[in-house]
Formats: C-alpha cells, structure tokens, sequence
C-alpha cells in the first residue's frame, strides 16, 4: 500500500504568493505609466470611432515625456513625498 504525504493547502498558498507579487508589480508599473496608458487608450478609442485623436495623442507623447524626465531623478526617503503635492 502506498503512502501519499499530506500536503493540502499548499499549492493555493504558493498560489495566493505569485498572484499578491504579480498584483504588487502591476500597481507600480500602473502608477509609473497610468496617464500614458489612459491617453493612449483615449486615442484609440477616437480613433475607432472616427474622430481626430490627435489631442489624445500629444497627451500620451507628453506623459510619455515626464515619466522619463521623472525616471532620471534619484529617489529616496530624503524626497519621498516631494512629486505628491
């Protein structure tokens, strides 16, 4: 007769794990690029019903800009509340 080992509640575990880092890492690259992604999202959305997106657009291009610009600067917790004003 064999003996199986007893492991219930594992596997949801390791689960609950990868699934918790996954969410943590789409908030953060939410947060860095979420007024590019809403822009861009606009823009396709007047794009597919027939308006002019270009308003939209230079938006994207704008916040594309200042995330750039704001990934350059070195952050710590000397600074860790100065863009939140």
């Amino acid at each position: 007769m064999k003996r199986q080992s007893k492991q219930s509640g594992q596997g949801m575990t390791e689960y609950i794990i990868v699934v918790a880092l996954i969410a943590v890492a789409a908030i953060g690259v939410y947060g860095f690029f979420g007024q590019t992604l809403r822009s861009q999202t606009a823009g396709l959305a007047m794009e597919l019903s027939g308006q002019s997106a270009s308003t939209a657009v230079s938006n994207a291009q704008n916040s594309a800009n200042s995330a750039q610009s704001g990934a350059t600067q070195r952050k710590g917790l000397g600074n860790y509340g100065a863009d939140n004003q």
